[in-house]
């Protein structure tokens, strides 16, 4: 199939459709994510402290079905199960990728916490901006289940 017009004017419309469009997009969704390795370090002489450091893997389904995957590493520095933890997360999308440190705690079986966005990909390029983590009732063992909302700022290129 032959596009109208010169080559340079074909450039122009296929750089066009690929850039990311400037905005604020809002993503809510159920993640389930599972340590693929995982290192707890007890501490010495002080009774339930325990640093936990390793890799992750989690599944984001959206309430109209679309899915997506994080990968992610987490350290937890807990005591008999609460305090505060850290990652680096990267988030993969069907129209692009989001990476994002967060911070939280967990305390009584419960997490919550902060996101921010450091960069993105595809529909996400040059992203910033800032996002929670809630933990929500979760029937299964093994894995957690956490409510996420990314509030994802692009600029554009």
């Amino acid at each position: 199939m032959t596009l109208p017009g010169n080559g340079s004017q074909r450039s122009i419309a296929a750089v066009a459709a690929s850039t990311a469009v400037a905005g604020e997009r809002v993503l809510e969704f159920k993640l389930i994510t599972k340590p693929i390795d995982l290192k707890v370090i007890e501490a010495a002489n002080v009774e339930g402290q325990t640093v936990v450091s390793g890799k992750f893997f989690g599944v984001a389904v959206f309430t109209d079905g679309r899915i997506g995957v994080k990968e992610f590493v987490n350290t937890s520095d807990l005591l008999k199960g609460s305090g505060p933890f850290f990652g680096y997360s990267t988030y993969t999308f069907e129209e692009g990728s989001i990476t994002a440190r967060y911070t939280g705690s967990a305390k009584d079986g419960k997490s919550t916490g902060e996101y921010t966005i450091l960069s993105g990909t595809g529909a996400y390029a040059n992203a910033t901006g800032t996002g929670t983590i809630e933990s929500a009732p979760n029937p299964f063992k093994g894995v957690n289940l956490l409510n996420i909302k990314l509030v994802v700022k692009t600029s554009g290129s």
